[in-house]
């Protein structure tokens, strides 16, 4: 069921170490930019080096801890709740970021987590993986 608004949510994937925390394209801005370092890290093993947080052994290995899970579980809440506030006061954008080390693994799994329940909200939303290879 899609909500009766305008408000679309940027969300975007990056490597701390590559590109950097994303330039927000609008003169409104305003949103969240999450840091998921500080969970397990998949491209810390040989097996995931060259997979993606959109692969499901690196989907599997990252929801085996459950970290993982309450630190989505606050970031969803944390955005569901701003957009709710965006929404019924008018606005258009709202941004939000997940970056890791290298953009490839933990910001990709969490960002299109993200995007796919707040679509599935309502919520317009735009995707892009800044790092991923």
């Amino acid at each position: 069921m899609q909500k009766q608004n305008s408000l679309h949510i940027s969300i975007k994937s990056f490597g701390y170490h590559r590109s950097g925390v994303p330039k927000e394209d609008d003169a409104h801005g305003g949103g969240y930019i999450f840091d998921c370092r500080g969970l397990p890290n998949p491209g810390r093993s040989i097996e995931y080096q060259f997979l993606t947080g959109q692969d499901d052994r690196v989907i599997r290995y990252l929801e085996s801890f459950p970290q993982v899970e309450q630190f989505y579980q606050h970031t969803l809440a944390l955005v569901k709740q701003h957009a709710d506030a965006f929404a019924e006061r008018g606005f258009e954008k709202m941004s939000v970021a997940y970056g890791c080390t290298g953009g490839q693994h933990r910001s990709v799994y969490f960002s299109e987590r993200l995007a796919s329940d707040l679509k599935t909200l309502g919520y317009h939303v735009s995707l892009d993986h800044v790092d991923k290879p």
